[in-house]
């Protein structure tokens, strides 16, 4: 299948037009995915592996997405070696706090009093400090 992609871009290189055309559309398309990362990012979801995948979309086109994107691959690396390399204790205060993160934003947004009026629970405490702004 790849090597089907592979070709198909390398028969597209031999009309210029098409190319700017067809690298436009990648750049359209990245961006906008990006950005709907961007939109994503203070929900609890998937913000950052959109924008990654978005940053994906477009290093298939571009040499300097592709940099960030080996950059941040990188990085992300560094990051899971030394988070394996630490302590259980480590590990697991790592991911309580990341799920703390996650449980925070997810209250901030609303999550919590959106659930609650499902299931008619009023609680004071699940409303988001921040619903009133909206």
């Amino acid at each position: 299948m790849r090597d089907r992609l592979v070709e198909a871009r390398a028969r597209l290189d031999r009309f210029p037009v098409a190319v700017w055309i067809y690298r436009a559309v990648v750049g359209f398309v990245g961006v906008a995915v990006m950005v709907a990362g961007v939109v994503m990012l203070p929900a609890p979801g998937p913000g950052w592996a959109v924008i990654f995948v978005g940053l994906g979309i477009l290093a298939t086109e571009f040499a300097a997405a592709r940099r960030v994107l080996a950059y941040v691959r990188r990085r992300y690396q560094q990051w899971v070696d030394w988070l394996g390399g630490q302590s259980n204790l480590v590990q697991v205060l790592v991911s309580g706090a990341l799920l703390l993160l996650v449980v925070v934003c997810a209250w901030l947004v609303g999550a919590f009093e959106l659930v609650g009026g499902w299931f008619d629970l009023d609680w004071q405490w699940l409303a988001s400090p921040l619903s009133g702004m909206w």
